[in-house]
């Protein structure tokens, strides 16, 4: 009976050792994955520049593969810095809170980027980078917390539009060296996602929710 009791007692400080177990493991995923672009940088530096020949070409049925594989290869140092801080910000915010989020967020920015540039971007081109990540991260963010009308998810949703809502500057067309194609397929599937997940959520309340006859 006493082992019943205390694990009943000690409910509340189990949970927060679940939360913190969660943070660190969002803390280390995602800087796992900067460190590894960083690795490959490094790798392609001394290849002279040869990985990023792996990138994304346009309508190319032999670069399909190259969507799974662009997001984690950079033009040069400047570009992976610039992807590296609000890569692992926002991966942190999605995976402190779950998993399942996670995976559902990067898949979906990962495949929308990667076919926007390959259907939509300029013939002869080659387009690698995590941006279009970051933005379907942004995306997921930006919309989970409106969605969910959690106060904590509000406050990150306000906190990530103000920290980043300049970026939507990467979506107008005719920069130079900027795919404004693979930002809004990020984008774009980042707020499918967050949509997704939401509309699912709310179909599990309902189904809880509703009267059982026995």
């Amino acid at each position: 009976m006493a082992h019943w009791f205390n694990a009943g007692g000690s409910r509340r400080q189990v949970m927060s050792r679940r939360e913190r177990s969660q943070v660190w493991q969002s803390a280390v995923v995602n800087g796992l994955l900067v460190a590894a672009m960083w690795v490959l940088e490094l790798v392609d530096t001394a290849l002279g520049g040869a990985l990023d020949l792996l990138g994304i070409r346009p309508r190319d049925p032999d670069s399909l593969a190259s969507i799974l594989v662009a997001p984690w290869l950079h033009v040069d140092w400047q570009h992976l810095i610039s992807n590296s801080v609000p890569f692992f910000l926002l991966g942190f915010f999605i995976l402190g809170d779950s998993w399942r989020e996670w995976l559902t967020a990067i898949a979906a920015a990962i495949l929308a980027s990667g076919l926007a540039v390959w259907l939509f971007s300029a013939p002869g081109s080659l387009t690698i980078g995590a941006s279009g990540i970051v933005f379907g991260w942004f995306g997921y963010l930006g919309l989970r917390g409106f969605l969910s009308r959690n106060t904590q998810q509000i406050v990150i949703s306000v906190l990530v539009l103000i920290l980043y809502g300049g970026m939507l500057a990467g979506l107008l067309p005719g920069q130079a060296g900027i795919s404004w194609q693979g930002h809004l397929g990020g984008l774009a599937g980042g707020l499918a996602a967050a949509w997704w997940l939401h509309r699912r959520s709310r179909r599990r309340l309902t189904a809880r929710a509703a009267p059982r006859n026995w």
